[in-house]
């Protein structure tokens, strides 16, 4: 069986940062490490062991393991590979101290790899191996950026009767978390020398209107949606460029702002009721979603029996939701059932101190190896 301290200590000194937010070269990018350190540790372990291609350098880790008689019901486990980037080379070397295991990537989410893989491994013995249920670990890249791992995943055609996504989500069971739509807005002007800023057209000022727009009367109208999980859906001006220098008037400006969504909200429905509000307003600005992927948001019934188990194991009577957005509501348009789970707390994600308490890693393990266990 893998020793989860270790193996996530080990995790944490493979840098595998996102390549989306590095320079093109840095020592740091690219998951390949790590996902060639998860493989060889799967193999050792006695799972089923193959490389999915994502991109050039780029690979899913799909660990399997297969029942006893006939695959009749699959579980997959899905963390992700990949980390932000770190300020100082320091958080790439793993600490512990006081019971935590300080490190980039320890919470967000080489703790759920480590977790995962560690009760995937306690049951390669042939006695130990459910009956009918096959369960894949498939350590996915590029969660950060566009989740390209997870729809690949998706698009090999995998089906499953549940999806544990790996987040911290403090050993609880999280059935529901909100979508992610980033809107971008253009607006245009006329260049003139700003001696005589009256022969011009201001793309700062008008811009300026639309993100006061944004952040108050939208704001307020998107308030009072309710969600029995997920609270309200949120807007929030996230960049604003426009200009060249202080003496000319600008004649562009670029804002982007991040809108979280609820179930049953579209990306169509959400740009067609800015478009109507920038109308009503008299705003004319150019709006286009700056993501060229879909992140929509999660619901998944609690009643499922898969879910249901799971949550049972966690001693949960309840779902909960998150206001962030992961693979799982990838894999769940995909037709997956899925819900997050994770040691760790969200609140320690991506900080220039993250960690992980030890004693929530080795509960993670031993839940999900309970769950495991108990599959036919």
């Amino acid at each position: 069986m893998i020793d989860n301290r270790k193996f996530l200590r080990e995790l944490i000194a493979l840098r595998s940062v996102n390549p989306a937010f590095l320079p093109s070269g840095d020592a740091a990018a690219g998951e390949q490490r790590v996902a060639e350190f998860v493989a060889a540790t799967a193999t050792r372990a006695g799972l089923d062991v193959e490389l999915q291609t994502v991109a050039p350098g780029r690979t899913n880790v799909i660990a399997r393991l297969t029942p006893r008689s006939r695959v009749r019901h699959r579980v997959l486990l899905v963390p992700h590979l990949d980390t932000v980037p770190a300020n100082d080379p320091a958080q790439y070397v793993p600490s512990t101290e006081d019971g935590r295991l300080y490190g980039r990537g320890s919470c967000d989410t080489k703790g759920s790899v480590a977790a995962m893989l560690s009760a995937l491994s306690a049951l390669t013995g042939p006695r130990r191996r459910p009956e009918s249920t096959e369960i894949v670990f498939a350590g996915v890249v590029d969660e950060e950026d566009v989740q390209a791992g997870s729809r690949a995943l998706v698009q090999s055609g995998i089906k499953a009767d549940l999806a544990i996504v790996g987040e911290p989500t403090r050993l609880q069971v999280v059935t529901a978390n909100k979508g992610n739509l980033w809107l971008r807005f253009e607006t245009r002007g006329r260049s003139a020398h700003g001696s005589r800023p009256e022969l011009g057209k201001n793309a700062v000022h008008a811009m300026a209107r639309v993100a006061d727009l944004l952040e108050t009367d939208y704001a307020r109208t998107l308030r009072r949606r309710k969600h029995r999980l997920l609270g309200h859906p949120t807007i929030s001006v996230g960049t604003i460029s426009g200009g060249t220098q202080a003496n000319i008037v600008p004649d562009r400006c670029e804002l982007t702002a991040d809108r979280r969504t609820l179930p049953g909200e579209t990306e169509a429905e959400v740009l067609r009721e800015v478009k109507v509000l920038l109308r009503r307003k008299g705003l004319k600005a150019r709006l286009s979603n700056a993501k060229n992927a879909d992140c929509p948001p999660l619901e998944t019934d609690a009643r499922l029996p898969f879910v249901r188990a799971f949550m049972k194991i966690a001693g949960q009577s309840r779902p909960l939701g998150v206001h962030y957005f992961c693979d799982a509501s990838v894999l769940s348009k995909g037709g997956i059932p899925s819900v997050i789970f994770g040691p760790g707390d969200i609140a320690q994600a991506h900080t220039p101190d993250e960690w992980i308490s030890l004693h929530s890693l080795d509960r993670a393990a031993a839940m999900l190896r309970q769950y495991l266990e108990s599959l036919s």
